[in-house]
Parts: structure tokens; C-alpha cells; sequence
């Protein structure tokens, strides 16, 4: 077999593939047996009618164009391995010599992969920051955690509308004196407070008593997710139908019994304080591992196909579509819901589906430079897992993977994810940690001393 590359524009490759006519003739053997068993020749069974008979009955040219796709799909495929390359895109034949005694010439047109270089991606020092957890810190939980146990209680006829208060309300909202479609409702609850409304609407009915009428006057912000409304000013008269006041439950020890297992003040602070010590850790070792994968990625050179950043945020669309389909949504009312089109939409992706690629074809890259390879164990390992989180089988796991060609991407992610592992093993270790690591090595020794004594 010879292969010629040629670099095209766009991108794209061209493999022009030269096959021996001999591989044409067994070639066209097998297409006569696949055909043989596919269709019906008379005066015999399935898949036992002879070479010369096919023919007859389904015509040379039928039989040709079978025996070129199945030379075609096998050389191509050779070809590929041959030259390391990877389709981003469907490969796109073209028959050039195809001829009884002739050696058999096509020509394929894909995108291929690029080609990664990485740059410094081992012993990278990257700090771990974490936050300090004060006692006001602690206090604001346990405000969080008063809150969510508060009574709601119906106020006095009187009584005026404050930050935290439960209300309802009917509204309508008007730009330009014309009410909007989505700006009407009746009814709706909010807590004064919470952020649900558009900026500065909250804030507005603060003061407001129950049948009390007021036009609200805000600002659509600039990010709105509706480009119709982003930046306009806005009017919404409001009805205020009913006010009710939080109230919270007393900060003692019989309010701590209720809402955890501990007995006192004392011990309910200091087990909320570990826990946010414990998430401001988390918390940093994300960052961190963020600022990793930034590094790694901005140490390398790669030329990124378009393409593959087009095909990134069709995958994000088409992600989004399925979970709305399984809340109940339908992907077109949703886009009319948010005031959305298609175009909006993509360019909205965009920035994610470039960060997302970069960072995937970074950890291919690891993967291959550190000869990381996935166990069929892991793989099933990964199946086992989906197949608990759908409650379905893992037989039947891989047949969806299969039917929807995604079964390889389960490799793919365990490889990443093992890309992921090394790099963050290989992380230079920073002074901080260094210095906890000896201070509790420092600790231990001491616990033995004194277990000694």
C-alpha cells in the first residue's frame, strides 16, 4: 500500500491510497459473499450463491461499488494507523482508479486531530490558597442555618414590608408604556432578599403595606439573558397581597439539640467551623488543580481546528436539550422562554467549548508523552457505575453506548482522568504544604514519645 499526505486548507488532510489490484479481487470475493447473504438468488440459499452468479444477478457495477467500500474502509483505516493520524471529521471518499488488473487509487479528505506540544507540565509549583475561617464566618452559617428553621408569621394589618419577609404579589412590567411578554404575574411568592427579581425590584417594596399599589422602577442588567430586555429600563406595577414576617428561633442549647447532635453552643460552633474549614480546603485544591490544568495548557502549542470547537458546543446543546426533555421541557419553548436563538445560544457555549477541547487535547497529550493506558477493568468499573446511576444493567449500558458510537469516550475519560492524577501528583510541592507535612510528622512523633512515657 502507498500513501501520499497533502495538507489542504481549512485544516484538512488528503490521503491519496494506492492499493495492489490483488487486494481489489479479494476485495470483490467478500463483497460477493456479503451480497450473497444479504439478498436472495434464485435457486439458492442465503450466502451460498457463487461469485459469477452475484454478479449475473445484482450486476458487476453493484458488486464493484460493494468491494470498493469494504477496500476502502480497510485501507483507510490502515492508512491512518500508518501515518498516527485521528479524524476530527467523517472522512470523505473519492474513487480515482477502480479497474479490473489495476492497482485500486482513492483518495480520503478529513480533519485530523492536531498536533500538541506540550511544554513544561511536570513540577509545576502551583500555591494552594486557603481562606482563613473566622468566627464571623461561623456566626453567618449559623444565621444561614437560623433561617432555614425560621417560622413564617402573618404580620399586623399595619404592618410594612423589611428585608427577609415572605410576600405575594401580582405584577405587570411595561418598557416604553407597552407591557412585555414574561412581565405579568399573579400571585407569585418571593422573599424580600433572596435576589429571585431583577436588581433593585426587591429593595423597592421594602415599606410597601398589604393592598398597597407602587410602580417599581429598574434596570435590566447588561447580561441579561434575554438580548430583548439587556440594559432597558423597566417599569413593573406592583399589588402587594400578603406580608409574612420571619421569625427566628432563639440561639440556645435547646435550638443546637434540634439541629444537631451536639449539646452545647460551644461544640455546635466548633463542628460548623471545622466543616467550613474543611470546604475553604476543598475549595483550594479545586482552584488549584484549576490553575494546573491553566498552566499546563498555556506552557503548550496547538493549532485548534475550528471544527472541533463548532462540534464542542453542538455536544453542549444537544447535552442541554436532554436534560431539559428529562424535566419535562421542551428545547424550542425553552428558547422562547429565554428569548434565545440558536446563533445567541452557540456564541453563549463558545468560550466553554474552547476551554473544554484545549484542556481535553492537554490531557490526551499527557496521557500519551507518560504512556498512560486504561485497563478493561476500569472500563467496566466506569459501566458498572453508570449502569447504578440509571438503575439499568451494564449490558444494557453498552448497548446505548454502542448504538450512539460512544463507547470509547468511557476510555477516553478514565485516561484524562488518570492524565489528570499524574499531573497533580507531579505538582512541585509548595512551602506550606511541605511545612504541614512536618509539622505532623513533628505531632506523631510526640504522640509516641508520650505513649511511651
Amino acid at each position: 500500500m502507498k500513501i501520499t499526505k497533502e495538507k489542504l486548507e481549512n485544516y484538512e488532510v488528503e490521503l491519496t491510497i494506492e492499493v495492489e489490484a490483488e487486494q481489489l479481487k479479494k476485495a470483490k470475493k467478500t463483497a460477493c459473499q456479503n451480497l450473497a447473504a444479504r439478498y436472495s438468488i434464485p435457486g439458492f440459499r442465503k450466502g451460498k450463491a457463487p461469485q459469477h452468479i452475484v454478479e449475473q444477478q445484482l450486476g458487476k457495477e453493484f458488486v464493484m461499488e460493494e468491494a470498493e467500500n469494504i477496500l476502502i474502509h480497510q485501507a483507510a483505516t490502515d492508512a491512518l494507523k500508518e501515518e498516527n493520524l485521528t479524524p476530527v471529521t467523517e472522512m470523505k471518499p473519492e474513487v480515482v482508479t477502480s479497474e479490473e488488473g489495476k492497482d485500486f487509487v482513492f483518495k480520503v479528505t478529513f480533519t485530523p486531530y492536531p498536533e500538541v506540544k506540550l511544554g513544561e507540565y511536570k513540577g509545576l509549583s502551583i500555591e494552594k490558597k486557603i481562606d482563613e475561617v473566622t468566627d464571623e464566618d461561623v456566626d453567618k452559617q449559623i444565621e444561614v442555618i437560623r433561617g432555614n428553621n425560621a417560622k413564617l408569621i402573618d404580620t399586623e394589618e399595619d404592618a410594612k414590608i423589611k428585608d427577609g419577609d415572605f410576600i405575594t404579589l401580582d405584577y405587570e412590567g411595561f418598557i416604553d408604556g407597552e407591557a412585555f411578554e414574561g412581565g405579568l404575574g399573579k400571585s407569585r411568592p418571593l422573599t424580600i432578599g433572596s435576589g429571585t427579581f431583577i436588581p433593585g425590584f426587591e429593595e423597592g417594596l421594602i415599606g410597601c403595606k398589604v393592598n398597597e399599589e407602587k410602580d417599581v422602577n429598574v434596570t435590566f442588567p447588561d447580561d441579561y439573558h434575554s438580548q430583548d430586555f439587556a440594559g432597558k429600563d423597566a417599569t413593573f406595577k406592583c399589588k402587594i397581597l400578603s406580608i409574612k414576617h420571619r421569625e427566628l428561633p432563639e440561639l440556645n442549647e435547646e435550638f443546637v439539640k434540634k439541629v444537631s447532635k451536639f449539646e452545647t453552643l460551644d461544640e455546635f460552633k466548633a463542628d460548623i467551623k471545622k466543616n467550613l474549614e474543611l470546604t475553604a480546603k476543598r475549595r483550594a485544591e479545586e482552584n488549584q488543580h484549576k490553575e494546573l490544568l491553566e498552566q499546563v495548557i498555556k506552557n503548550m502549542t496547538v493549532d485548534v481546528p475550528p471544527v472541533m470547537i463548532e462540534n464542542r458546543i453542538s455536544q453542549l446543546i444537544k447535552e442541554l436539550s436532554l436534560q431539559l426533555q428529562s424535566n419535562g421541557l421542551n428545547f424550542e419553548t425553552y428558547m422562547q422562554m429565554t428569548g434565545n436563538d440558536m446563533e445567541k445560544m452557540r456564541e453563549s457555549y463558545r468560550e466553554g467549548a474552547i476551554e473544554d477541547v484545549n484542556t481535553e487535547l492537554m490531557l490526551e497529550a499527557v496521557a500519551k508523552a507518560e504512556n498512560i493506558e486504561v485497563e478493561q477493568k476500569e472500563v467496566e468499573y466506569e459501566i458498572a457505575l453508570m449502569a447504578a446511576t440509571y438503575r439499568a444493567t451494564p449490558k444494557q449500558v453498552v448497548k446505548i453506548l454502542r448504538e450512539n458510537h460512544q463507547l470509547g469516550t468511557i476510555s477516553n475519560n478514565v485516561r484524562r482522568r488518570k492524565a489528570m492524577k499524574f499531573l497533580i501528583d507531579n505538582m512541585a510541592k509548595a512551602d506550606s504544604e511541605v511545612e504541614e507535612k512536618v509539622d505532623e510528622k513533628k505531632s506523631e512523633d510526640k504522640k509516641s514519645v508520650d505513649e511511651k512515657k
